[in-house]
């Protein structure tokens, strides 16, 4: 009974994240890659539930810069795929993470074509492009501290800093391979970027709906409501209370502590079937 309660998590979990249509099959952990089994790349995106989590806060950061919101709206069919583009994301990641350096470098060529294509301008006439060195750097860092903050709260929270400056300086490859500029390799230098950064941030009417879009989305299979509802609120949760300001979001206040005991909960159950 146990083993088929674990297949059966497993297949959706996998379904989730591998789009069959096109052929998709969940990436093989390889040594020949840019990190390695040893490297702390590996141990925080392996987790299924701190990685959701904090690719969702992630998002939320990254769309409020203008140019990043702008790429969104103009260029990319959120509206009736935002899971495609999150499943895009995530096998990005899962390829640069765990496959070889040949689908490393291969999946980093793809994004660097798609991102030539994306440019246009602002509402206020400003030209951007997706393939800007600073913009391509806000993206990074806000993916590497959320995803490491996700993990540090539901995965290891006794991971040393030394470990967490290990993680940014490992990831800044992937960043430097995609062609973005000032890439920081350690938290310090990570936190001190986005709080630079931040005076350039902006929350309209455009940010709202992608936001709507994204923390509203509908699952795959309504049994999976419950589970998605609670990883959203903790992904906003997660967020810094200066970004859930311009977003108009709440965090969960009294409820906190029960959304991390189910976030984590959800965690340890797809660990063991994972395992």
């Amino acid at each position: 009974m146990q083993q088929l309660a674990k297949g059966l998590i497993v297949e959706r979990v996998r379904a989730v994240f591998n789009d069959r249509a096109r052929g998709e099959r969940p990436v093989q952990r390889r040594d020949d890659g840019l990190f390695g089994r040893d490297s702390v790349a590996w141990r925080v995106h392996g987790d299924v539930t701190s990685m959701m989590v904090g690719g969702v806060a992630a998002l939320l950061l990254q769309m409020l810069h203008p140019a990043v919101l702008a790429g969104v709206w103009d260029h990319s069919d959120f509206r009736r795929d935002m899971l495609g583009r999150l499943r895009r994301t995530a096998r990005f990641i899962a390829l640069t993470t765990y496959g070889s350096r040949e689908q490393a470098e291969a999946a980093m060529a793809r994004v660097r074509e798609v991102h030539g294509r994306v440019r246009g301008a602002l509402p206020d006439g400003t030209p951007y492009s997706a393939d800007d060195a600073e913009l391509l750097a806000w993206v990074h860092v806000t993916e590497a501290v959320c995803f490491l903050d996700a993990w540090r709260r539901y995965g290891e929270p006794a991971i040393t800093m030394a470990e967490q400056d290990r993680y940014f300086a490992e990831v800044r490859v992937v960043a430097l391979g995609l062609g973005a500029a000032d890439v920081p390799d350690s938290r310090a230098q990570a936190l001190a970027h986005i709080e630079r950064v931040r005076p350039r941030l902006r929350a309209d009417r455009r940010t709202r709906e992608v936001a709507g879009i994204l923390l509203n989305q509908s699952p795959r299979h309504w049994a999976a409501l419950p589970l998605q509802q609670l990883t959203f609120q903790a992904a906003v949760d997660m967020l810094p209370q200066w970004a859930r300001r311009m977003h108009g979001l709440r965090q969960s206040t009294w409820t906190e502590p029960l959304v991390h005991r189910g976030t984590l909960g959800v965690a340890r159950l797809l660990r063991w079937a994972f395992r």
